[in-house]
């Protein structure tokens, strides 16, 4: 089972290049983050014609998640628990059932967090205590379960082509690393770097538009994807579609994925 993110960063502006990576990258579960729409205003029709099944978390302008899925899907639900004042939509979650097994599959959209210090950050930090007591909840099952989606998190100086400019930015500030360990030390595993364990620079999965950023490879590692115990033994493939920040119009992120025997 071929379970995929891409944050494509407004759907309205990048369907024609989600159109063209799913019949190419033919997975079976994507979750996608910054849909920037309300439910009714998704592209439905468009992707359900190509043969997918779509479950949407929307919200005018900003942020909005979803679930496309070619197999068969239960017990979807829509924000991340522990804040029930909290009204922007960024995580989504569902069982998708494989041959083999069912996987439990949670795509997120992390706050950014800028300008920090400040209410976005607090709000950044205490988003990702909620997902940390999450995150132990869904291992609590025993499950085989998939957490990707746009972290907004720099894990590691090697994850930025120059980290020295992000010393001061929300996305790797100290607070910002310890609470993603804390969230991994559960007993996750982060399936890019597991395969590139050696690796001192990069792979990276963002390029900004400004400043020639993909010309120059001057790019980030924020979207991840994190495997339960139960997952990680039925890792056989893991990638990120870098081709993709290369197409006309294309998102200023690309599709990671992992595949997994299920």
């Amino acid at each position: 089972m071929k379970i995929a993110s891409f944050n494509i960063n407004g759907i309205k502006a990048r369907l024609h290049q989600l159109t063209a990576w799913l019949p190419d990258a033919q997975p079976d579960v994507v979750v996608l983050q910054e849909i920037k729409t309300v439910d009714e205003g998704f592209p439905s029709s468009v992707i359900e014609d190509l043969g997918w099944s779509v479950w949407t978390h929307g919200q005018k302008s900003w942020n909005g998640v979803a679930i496309l899925a070619r197999v068969p899907v239960e017990d979807v639900r829509r924000g991340l628990p522990g804040d029930d004042s909290d009204e922007q939509a960024r995580f989504i979650e569902a069982t998708v059932i494989g041959e083999r097994c069912a996987v439990h599959v949670a795509g997120l959209y992390l706050p950014n967090g800028n300008p920090a210090p400040g209410p976005k950050y607090d709000y950044k930090l205490a988003w990702m205590e909620r997902l940390r007591q999450h995150a132990a909840n869904l291992l609590r099952t025993e499950a085989p379960v998939v957490m990707l989606g746009d972290f907004n998190v720099i894990p590691e100086p090697r994850d930025a082509a120059h980290p020295e400019r992000w010393a001061d930015d929300a996305l790797f500030l100290p607070d910002t690393r310890a609470a993603y360990r804390r969230i991994i030390h559960q007993g996750w595993t982060d399936a890019i770097r597991i395969r590139t364990p050696q690796v001192t620079r990069g792979p990276f999965t963002f390029w900004d538009y400004q400043r020639q950023a993909w010309e120059r490879d001057n790019g980030i590692r924020i979207d991840h994807a994190l495997l339960s115990p139960q997952a990680a033994d039925r890792l056989r493939d893991v990638g990120i579609d870098r081709d993709q920040r290369g197409r006309d119009k294309p998102s200023d992120h690309v599709p990671i994925w992992v595949d997994l025997d299920a």
